[in-house]
């Protein structure tokens, strides 16, 4: 008999419908030589360390680095204590019967490194022996099975797969058990979670909020002035800004007492854009969340269930290409969307075109292809199946497009001697855009849709000028989207899709588990949502206040090791290699972490009531004041041109408005000046400085 075993009983039921088991049995299908049984996710995993004998939260304990690791079935709280799922100890026991009874076992465990660790924690586990082949498919449709199921491979061949998810499974547990235990220890109360992909994460939401926070925005002038030609109306902004409004007031009376103004340069390109590559998981999540504000957590849950109903790919991949084979399908799939309500007449004019070839690359394809659509129709699906289907199939139409081809004109003018500048763009042939009429984001906000035809020594007459009061802004806060980019990229700000690209083997996380990492920071109360943006909670802060400094938060740390583990799956580094390296890692951040005093720790902290909100107490934190409303989050540092405030000073800036004047800030010269500490109309802290004394007679 052949034993199959898939990673869940949906998947399970489309491949008995192949080999034609047909039988229902308790835990598994039977039928024509088959059994085809399945696991509930994770099955087994790791034992935690009062499994080793190693109970409650001891310093003298720590690093737990153990010499084997053991696997347990999955495990459930129950009150203080864990104990074996029962569930899960059910369908282990069917698993084992039937691969005792088995001629020949195989893994239909995802095609992934995740699916790989499921099946072979369960086959360690129940300690089997056997061989085993493996169906690597990346659909889930009746021909991808079949024919997956006439290229079986040897397991043998995915043991560096395994080793690779092996090696993650056990850092994550030796860095998590560790520095959680010694930062709670450290605190003194609580349990307190940091993990190896989690805590460089909620690192890079607090350094976002913490700097646009801090940032004090500055105002700057610019003269707008409006003219046209030919009926054609339009507007340009002076190049250079002026700090006060004295200035851009002089100005502005120069251009007012000038009837015209000329345009000294004109330069015109023709450009072309590529259309964008098909999508992976990361940038599928990530423009699902930009346009349809889905969570990372939401879109993977919901493009996990079109690829269990076998309309798409296998969604956990981190590839934007698919091979030449896969290319040779597309023409067929195109032409399956020539019905789309949407898209569909678009999907017409492809028939028996050129397709571009941009994403059809054999070498750049990694476990799986890029996410595309299957031949089979949806139906009855769900509004939000619907939307991350119509996304996936509108961007295989894109990807397979010509470019867009534009004209760009940057005009310079000069009126009296000052300045403007203005940019217009016209499409002439959409290409790729005209599949969803998508907005052409390299635009500024400053910038004209299309100009008249303009010549050097054109001279127009002025027909208004306003003043543009503007202020400098911060750099926005994290969304799920932005915050996916930066995890992919290491916390690199990069939007050249190539260098994008480049970096994705040194990301953090992988695409299969950013969410999850996300949701994790969600569960543990790190991290809320306000609107789109996410921002740290009081408890995050506190938990990012005591490890902002230390290994343990190092984001490029941790995409060095991701980019160890692929080297791992490759076979170019050795597992044992990197797994010695983490537990060196494990001792030194619990040497720190046991020597860090966690803000908010056992001592009672002053606190006073919040003058934003009028609800919350401002609590007193080492570095920070905070309100513990989380709707208000009006947020104090102590630290002011390198001095620190005071408990009392801080009280009185919150109670009154301002401190008394404070003796030795420093300037950006480093020179000493004196000055109190007081709030603006939004509550930014400002600095006053005391009247300057008359000299005596």
């Amino acid at each position: 008999m052949k034993v199959l075993i898939a990673e869940k009983p949906s998947v399970a039921q489309s491949i008995a419908a192949i080999v034609g088991a047909n039988n229902r049995r308790e835990g598994y299908l039977e039928g024509n030589g088959f059994a085809v049984t399945w696991a509930f996710g994770h099955l087994v995993g790791l034992a935690m360390p009062q499994d080793y004998g190693i109970t409650g939260f001891q310093a003298e304990n720590l690093p737990i680095l153990p010499a084997e690791f053991k696997l347990l079935p999955r495990q459930v709280k129950d009150g203080k204590e864990y104990k074996p799922d029962a569930g899960a100890l059910k369908q282990l026991k069917v698993i084992r019967e039937l691969f005792n009874k088995s001629d020949l076992i195989i893994n239909c465990c995802d095609a992934g490194r995740e699916g790989e660790a499921i099946f072979r924690y369960i086959y360690n586990y129940l300690e089997c022996r056997k061989p085993f082949d493996r169906l690597w498919i990346s659909s889930l449709t009746d021909s991808a099975i079949r024919n997956g199921l006439e290229n079986l491979r040897s397991g043998k061949e995915y043991d560096n797969l395994y080793a690779s998810a092996k090696a993650r499974s056990q850092a994550d547990w030796v860095v998590g058990i560790n520095a959680s235990q010694a930062l709670s220890i450290s605190a003194g109360y609580g349990v307190w979670s940091l993990g190896r992909v989690q805590t460089p994460t909620l690192a890079m939401i607090c350094n976002r909020y913490l700097e646009n926070k801090e940032f004090k925005p500055q105002t700057y002038f610019q003269v707008k002035l409006h003219t046209a030609k030919d009926a054609t109306q339009f507007a340009a902004i002076s190049t250079e800004r002026y700090d006060t409004k004295q200035d851009a007031d002089t100005i502005l009376e120069r251009i007012r007492s000038s009837e015209s103004v000329s345009v000294v340069n004109v330069e015109t390109k023709q450009g072309s854009q590529e259309p964008p590559l098909l999508y992976d998981l990361t940038t599928l999540q990530k423009e699902a969340n930009s346009r349809h504000s889905f969570s990372a957590d939401k879109t993977l849950s919901v493009a996990q269930s079109l690829y269990e109903a076998k309309l798409i790919s296998y969604p956990r991949t981190g590839s934007r290409y698919i091979s030449d084979d896969v290319f040779a399908e597309i023409p067929t799939l195109i032409g399956q969307l020539s019905n789309h309500a949407s898209f569909g007449n678009y999907a017409k004019t492809l028939s028996g075109a050129s397709l571009n070839r941009r994403s059809v690359n054999d070498k750049k394809v990694t476990d799986h292809h890029a996410l595309i659509i299957t031949e089979n129709t949806p139906k009855d699906i769900s509004a939000d199946q619907r939307i991350i289907y119509d996304m996936i199939a509108a961007r295989l139409l894109e990807t397979f497009s010509g470019k867009c081809t534009k004209e760009n004109t940057s005009v310079s003018l000069d009126a009296s001697g000052v300045s403007f500048s203005v940019k217009g763009s016209i499409i002439l042939i959409p290409g790729w855009r005209a599949v969803l009429n998508a907005p052409d984001e390299e635009k500024g906000e400053d910038d004209a849709p299309a100009l008249p035809n303009l010549s050097n020594g054109d001279v127009l007459s002025i027909h208004g000028t306003d003043l543009l009061e503007k202020q400098t802004k911060p750099r926005p806060l994290h969304t799920e989207s932005s915050l996916l980019s930066s995890m992919e990229t290491c916390g690199k700000d990069l939007t050249n899709e190539e260098e994008r690209e480049a970096l994705k083997d040194s990301g953090i996380g992988t695409p299969a588990t950013r969410a999850s990492i996300i949701e994790t920071l969600f569960s543990h109360e790190y991290i809320a949502r306000e609107k789109k943006s996410l921002v740290p909670t009081n408890k995050g802060l506190v938990v990012y206040l005591a490890v902002q400094s230390k290994k343990i938060a190092d984001v490029s740390m941790t995409g060095e090791w991701e980019r160890a583990l692929n080297s791992i799956e490759k076979g170019e580094m050795d597992a044992d290699t990197f797994h010695r390296g983490i537990e060196v890692y494990a001792a030194q951040i619990t040497t720190e972490l046991l020597g860090t005093k966690i803000e908010g720790g056992g001592n009672r902290r002053e606190s006073c009531p919040c003058p934003k909100c009028k609800n919350g107490q401002v609590v007193f934190y080492q570095k920070v004041a905070k309100c513990q409303n989380e709707a208000c989050g009006l947020t104090v540092f102590r630290n002011k041109s390198g001095k620190d405030l005071t408990d009392g000073q801080l009280k009185d800036l919150l109670t009154k408005g301002k401190t008394g004047t404070i003796k030795g800030f420093k300037s950006k010269e480093n020179k000493s000046f004196d000055a109190a500490v007081a709030f603006d109309e939004a509550y930014k802290t400002v600095f006053e400085f005391p009247p300057k004394n008359k000299k005596r007679k």
